[in-house]
């Protein structure tokens, strides 16, 4: 298993105290931009084993009498179906599935606040699709004159021409899926009709990464650079912060561009000289002082900088990402010493794929492999054939390893595979009658109802959550739904299972 280098309880225990602190600050009134993934952050459990992708839920379960939420979504993302990649969803849905696992944990959605809003007709869906579900919905134009016009942004023209957000709670946490999803001009307009009301309510910003107390090239905040590539984040030395206080601390160079326009728009809503003298001191996190091993965090976060790589890759194949992003990934690792192979699965996947060329069992002469490391070390591998995907076979034997199956007892009888086939063929049509790892687990739970060995077998797939996972490929709908089920950490090398562009 892997060793934890973050105490998630500490941290916890920590970052609420923070935040209460700085409500404090503000007439007890405090508009919190919360930044990242508010559930399911995988990102900052990968790169701090131990840290429990749900802490962010689990804070505001324990400050839920104090917090309204208000989620933010920007239009543009809804029109043009923006993915989050972990899921395989678009935002929008994302936003969905949010309200209902915070409903979950007891939690309700104050209002969701669709920004720069122009009538666009997914937008629109959208709204109407939560409003007639009894979800407040508000709906900010772009503000007019950001972000160098102060006076007119300040003004009834600028946030004044958005409709003021109600709540009542002295916390109120304003997130949302992706960045420029609008959170900070959602805030800042708040503050603006709180302060023409007379309510001296306050700002402040909670993000994870990257981490302000570790040094500027430390692999976590180069894992951030990483992950953020896409959108151009650079980590930079905060000059406010050291010109301030004399101290070295992290920030991204968007928080650092914008923090002078900042400055100024704080100090023409609250009409006093801003109570931040830099970006970083307007953050409230605290995720560093939960760091109890550097060495695991810095390992952990250079394996991520290698997934991102991969991830990247293939994006850039699929027209998804530009090259740029790939390089930057490329000129990241350089700068840590470590490559493609640094990931231990990388290697053996590809020798699957060699072996499977040379006995010549490939479909249509594409030939793939397939590696997972166990959590005690093994690594075990599969190859494609006619009968099934690598990562079908891979899973299959692993499961034997785990349970100690022979390797010559079957774990599908002839009869599912046939059945299998039988449909591909004479329903769907497919000319590809390999099984995909989703086929294949189907099949194996129906083998479970009356073969004991694959009832066994079939109990140890828990045992995959979070094991490494490398393919030669770019994985087809139903491995790659099979593997996220399973909770791997999956990455592919950049090329298609089929030499035809519709099937890639």
């Amino acid at each position: 298993m892997i060793k934890p280098g973050f105490d998630n309880e500490k941290y916890l225990h920590m970052q609420e105290e923070a935040i209460l602190r700085r409500v404090k600050q503000f007439d007890n009134k405090l508009y919190l931009e919360f930044g990242g993934k508010l559930l399911y952050d995988y990102h900052a459990s990968r790169v701090l084993p131990g840290f429990d992708p749900n802490v962010k839920i689990q804070l505001l379960h324990k400050l839920k009498d104090t917090i309204d939420i208000i989620l933010c979504i920007y239009s543009g993302d809804i029109e043009r179906k923006k993915v989050r990649a972990d899921f395989g969803i678009t935002y929008d849905a994302d936003a969905l599935k949010l309200i209902d696992d915070l409903r979950e944990w007891g939690i309700d959605v104050t209002a969701v606040v669709i920004t720069r809003y122009e009538e666009q007709p997914a937008a629109t869906i959208f709204k109407n699709k939560l409003e007639r579900n009894n979800i407040k919905v508000y709906t900010h134009r772009f503000t007019k004159g950001y972000p160098t016009d102060v006076d007119l942004i300040v003004s009834d023209s600028g946030y004044g021409a958005n409709p003021y957000i109600e709540t009542v709670k002295p916390l109120v946490v304003v997130t949302g899926p992706g960045p420029g999803s609008g959170k900070l001009s959602t805030c800042l307009s708040q503050l603006y009709h709180d302060h023409k009301k007379g309510l001296q309510s306050g700002y402040a910003k909670f993000e994870t990464f990257p981490i302000w107390n570790l040094p500027l090239h430390h692999p976590v905040n180069i894992a951030y650079e990483s992950a953020t590539a896409d959108i151009r984040d650079r980590n930079q030395i905060d000059h406010f912060h050291l010109e301030a206080y004399g101290e070295k601390v992290v920030n991204y160079n968007r928080d650092l561009e914008i923090f002078p326009v900042l400055k100024r728009i704080l100090r023409k809503i609250m009409g006093e000289e801003s109570l931040y003298k830099s970006p970083t001191e307007m953050g409230v996190n605290r995720a560093g002082f939960g760091i109890i091993d550097d060495g695991v965090i810095k390992e952990a976060a250079k394996q991520e900088i290698v997934r991102r790589y991969f991830r990247y890759s293939c994006e850039y194949i699929m027209g998804l990402a530009e090259y740029h992003t790939v390089e930057k990934n490329i000129l990241l690792m350089e700068e840590l010493g470590i490559h493609q192979e640094y990931r231990k699965v990388v290697e053996p996947a590809r020798k699957s794929a060699k072996e499977a060329e040379q006995k010549g069992k490939g479909h249509e002469g594409i030939y793939c492999g397939a590696a997972i490391e166990l959590h005690d070390g093994t690594i075990i591998t599969g190859k494609n054939s006619p009968l099934m995907h690598a990562a079908s076979a891979m899973v299959l034997n692993a499961i034997k390893y785990l349970a100690k199956i022979p390797d010559n007892i079957h774990l599908l009888p002839e009869i599912i595979i046939e059945s299998v086939w039988k449909l591909k063929k004479e329903v769907y049509a497919s000319k590809n009658l390999s099984m995909d790892l989703e086929e294949t687990l189907i099949a194996l739970s129906i083998s479970a109802t009356n073969n004991p060995v694959a009832t066994i077998a079939l109990k140890k797939l828990i045992d995959f959550k979070l094991c490494e996972v490398h393919i030669t490929h770019i994985p087809t709908p139903g491995d790659n739904a099979g593997l996220r089920k399973l909770g791997v950490n999956l990455t592919s090398d950049p090329g298609f299972t089929t030499k035809f562009l519709f099937g890639g």
